[in-house]
């Protein structure tokens, strides 16, 4: 019973072991799949959004504002990448927060593309000092909300992040503590066979008598 109940310890351990390793497996995958991923994509979000801006500054502080075919073509290629990371984004894990987030930050981007053209319509219309002024103040508030939207994506991919860590030090913690189990029962198992084998020698020793005849016999 003894090494019945030692033997079945083992096999539960050794599948408790695979689970662990599993779980790290799962959890390093997550963090490089859904958290590094992200947030090099949010370093590039980040790029293009101030791409955006800074393009249309230099546009409405050139002599040529009225011409806005160049600075269209500029803000449709940010904007074209600017998709492509989100697409890219919202196909990784998001937690709650994450989506909830990453939901505020689209909506962020498409209300600062429509005042973006309305920027650019108030320059081709002539009223270049209009264009400005609403370039730096509700173009200025717009702008700041998105960049706190992606602070905040930033934010919760390293607690998420974090997470992921402390539960594959856990795994890694456990898996330590089994294997090392698993060992003090193979060390106990083998001084068991020691000891049955021995007990064993000394039981099937023969005994040599003799009787009063004078002859041995083997019992």
């Amino acid at each position: 019973m003894l090494l019945g109940g030692i033997m079945g310890f083992i096999i539960l351990a050794t599948l408790i072991s695979r689970h662990n390793m599993e779980g790290i497996d799962k959890s390093f995958s997550s963090i490089y799949k859904d958290r590094l991923v992200p947030a090099t994509t949010i370093i590039y979000l980040t790029e293009n959004l101030y791409g955006k801006r800074l393009s249309l500054e230099e546009h409405l502080m050139s002599g040529n504002a009225a011409d806005k075919s160049e600075i269209q073509s500029q803000l449709r290629a940010h904007n074209k990448n600017i998709d492509s990371l989100i697409n890219a984004f919202e196909k990784t894990y998001l937690v709650d927060e994450e989506a909830k987030s990453l939901g505020a930050f689209k909506s962020e981007i498409a209300e600062y593309a429509l005042l973006e053209k309305s920027v650019l319509n108030l320059c081709s219309a002539g009223q270049q000092d209009e264009g400005k002024r609403l370039f730096a103040g509700s173009g200025g508030v717009t702008f700041a909300r998105t960049v706190r939207n992606l602070n905040e994506l930033a934010n919760i991919q390293s607690n998420v992040g974090k997470d992921l860590v402390r539960e594959s030090k856990s795994d890694i913690a456990s898996f330590g503590i089994l294997s090392f189990l698993q060992i003090a029962m193979a060390v106990v198992i083998g001084l068991m066979l020691l000891v049955l084998i021995q007990s064993s020698a000394v039981i099937s020793k023969p005994k040599i008598t003799s009787d009063k005849t004078g002859y041995f016999h083997m019992n």
